[in-house]
């Protein structure tokens, strides 16, 4: 399994969203300038990001986007799957129940099953406010007089 450039920038955008929270919409233009991602990449990401009510919007001159939600309760897992379908580590087990033909017989299903749960489980671990939190760490322990 691979996290595209969608998914990754994705994460980087509802974060940088999470971390500049005043309760006032962020134009994609401020958070494009931060993250070095065009706008035009952006505007995709929030279409599908809107879609499923993680962001709210307003259009116009003092427009832009917020979380729709609390940083904590967005999962990192939650925006991987929306931005990149399913994180199976192999397609036989992207249908829930397991539609493989040769699921009974499959000498490797289980270390499959394990991987995909390990996957799981370690996404939907972190929060956005995780990962806030994490960056305020990292930006405070550099401060220098």
């Amino acid at each position: 399994m691979k996290v595209s450039t969608k998914g990754r920038y994705a994460l980087r955008m509802m974060l940088d969203l999470a971390l500049h929270n005043t309760g006032e919409y962020i134009a994609l233009k401020d958070i494009s300038a931060r993250q070095e991602v065009s706008v035009k990449y952006l505007e995709q990401i929030v279409t599908m990001l809107s879609k499923v009510g993680y962001l709210k919007s307003v259009r116009g001159p003092q427009g832009g986007y917020k979380l729709a939600k609390k940083p904590e309760e967005y999962t990192v897992g939650d925006i991987l799957r929306i931005t990149e379908g399913s994180l199976a580590p192999v397609s036989c087990l992207e249908d829930e129940p397991n539609q493989c033909g040769r699921y009974e017989e499959c000498s490797t299903i289980a270390f499959w099953e394990g991987f995909y749960r390990c996957i799981t489980e370690y996404v939907d671990r972190f929060t956005l406010e995780d990962l806030a939190e994490q960056q305020r760490k990292k930006i405070s322990s550099n401060y220098v007089i």
